[in-house]
């Protein structure tokens, strides 16, 4: 593999660290509703454990309103005990076939430990780019030992990997920043 697929490669590698970073920040909770808080919510479908959103559709009703509407009517009551049950500290209400979810005002300790949450997701990411980052010098230094690479090229290429490794930290940080933002804004 030539040094500039290695180099292609740890940063598309990089990028998709920072998208699954990027999702789990989604499911951390600030005070504003949110659909994709309920992404990890599953409930029992004729004996299988199913995402609600297979069953259901979420969508919101207003800033601090989660509406799940069960496409069947027998559902309801599964999905609410589903909500229920999970460690997301919600509680569901139903109305006919439609189920309000309100997010809960969240208490100044609450947002303290989902700032800690966030945190170690965003070391947890930073960790992940700095191990491609190592992984990426290694197929470099294997590249220079086969002899495929002079060494001024294994150089200028870690070089450049660790501009884009540096890049990517900025913008874990950055997402960390902005999810804390949220968090203490609401």
């Amino acid at each position: 593999m030539p040094i500039a697929d290695v180099k292609k490669t740890a940063e598309t590698k990089m990028d998709q660290s920072i998208a699954a970073f990027q999702h789990n920040l989604t499911k951390i909770r600030t005070g504003r509703a949110n659909p994709a808080l309920l992404d990890s919510v599953h409930v029992d479908y004729y004996g299988s454990m199913v995402p609600i959103s297979q069953v259901a559709n979420v969508a919101l009703l207003d800033s601090r309103t989660v509406s799940v509407q069960p496409w069947e009517k027998g559902m309801g009551a599964k999905i609410e005990k589903a909500i229920r049950d999970s460690d997301l500290g919600l509680n569901p209400s139903s109305m006919g076939d439609l189920i309000r979810v309100p997010m809960p005002p969240m208490s100044e300790e609450r947002r303290k430990e989902l700032t800690k949450v966030v945190r170690s997701e965003g070391e947890s990411a930073k960790i992940a780019v700095r191990n491609l980052r190592r992984d990426a010098n290694e197929a470099i230094k294997k590249l220079v030992k086969d002899k495929l690479a002079s060494e001024d090229d294994q150089k200028r290429c870690e070089t450049d990997i660790q501009k884009v490794t540096d890049k990517h930290i900025i913008a874990i940080d950055q997402l960390v920043v902005a999810k804390e933002h949220d968090i203490m804004a609401v």
